[in-house]
């Protein structure tokens, strides 16, 4: 099967390559190629005519997206329009990488596949928008919606505040905001999974369970073995552009229908803790 990746050169681009190295790959990503030119679209579909497109590409930069809205629709949404046009004329299945923030977090439960929409912050939105791009223009496709995605390689949550931790500095992390906690690896294995049985539809996947920023951060103290002062707070005292949706866990129901799951988050952590973060 042939498969182009946007994004490629991304935190999950790069896992999805190993996960999917069993296919014919190709892929597209700044500086060299730029989804928001629908002609640089046109050509690479043109020379690798894909059979599915994986579409991690997006400004996923939530405060820049905050302070720079419009940016943020013409990058996410208007690029998600050229990749799904593009995907329609030569009938390739669209697998658009989406997120838990098209919530508004008032919900009292993990939210479904089917729950209602609705972005409180520019980011969210500009992914909302790009989830109704895919879902108008696109006869075969797969949103799959994902949280709180960490990978090797790059400055992420746990590596925060690892260092902060093994410097010695006590930690303030925020109480007031939940999720689901997702390794990139296992996201990427889920996704080659959803393609292999090749059902179209809306997909949460996300490593299973929730907790908040704090009960994170305490999970990666405790099985990193470090012993430093980690102190409750909530997010007002932090002034910061974006909003986060306040709880905002995600739960699989159609994946696993289909026998998509993924491990826990604290197993999860575990694994790329002992791959990536042992001194």
């Amino acid at each position: 099967m042939k498969i182009f990746i946007t994004g490629h050169r991304g935190q999950l681009g790069l896992a999805l390559k190993s996960a999917l190295k069993g296919h014919k790959l190709f892929g597209g990503d700044l500086p060299d190629w730029d989804m928001t030119d629908p002609e640089q679209v046109k050509r690479a579909f043109a020379e690798s005519m894909p059979d599915v497109v994986v579409h991690c590409a997006a400004l996923t930069d939530v405060d820049y997206c905050a302070q720079h809205p419009d940016e943020a629709v013409r990058v996410n949404g208007v690029g998600t329009y050229n990749i799904a046009n593009l995907c329609r004329e030569i009938g390739a299945m669209l697998v658009a990488i989406s997120t838990n923030e098209v919530f508004d977090g008032k919900s009292q439960r993990p939210y479904q596949e089917y729950d209602h929409r609705s972005p409180i912050n520019p980011y969210g939105y500009s992914k909302f928008v790009a989830e109704q791009v895919v879902e108008r223009y696109v006869p075969a496709y797969m949103i799959v919606r994902t949280a709180w995605l960490y990978a090797p390689g790059g400055v992420n949550f746990i590596h925060k505040i690892l260092t902060r931790a093994r410097s010695g500095q006590p930690l303030q992390v925020v109480t007031d905001e939940v999720g689901s906690p997702t390794y990139a690896v296992d996201l990427a294995q889920a996704v080659a999974k959803l393609i292999e049985v090749g059902k179209p539809g809306i997909y949460h996947m996300a490593n299973d369970g929730a907790c908040s920023r704090y009960d994170f951060a305490a999970e990666i103290l405790r099985q990193s073995g470090i012993d430093v002062e980690i102190a409750p707070i909530t997010s007002d005292a932090f002034d910061r552009p974006s909003t986060p949706p306040a709880y905002a866990p995600m739960k699989n129901v159609f994946g696993a229908a289909l026998g998509v799951t993924m491990r826990s988050w604290q197993d999860a952590l575990s694994a790329y803790l002992a791959d990536h973060e042992s001194e």
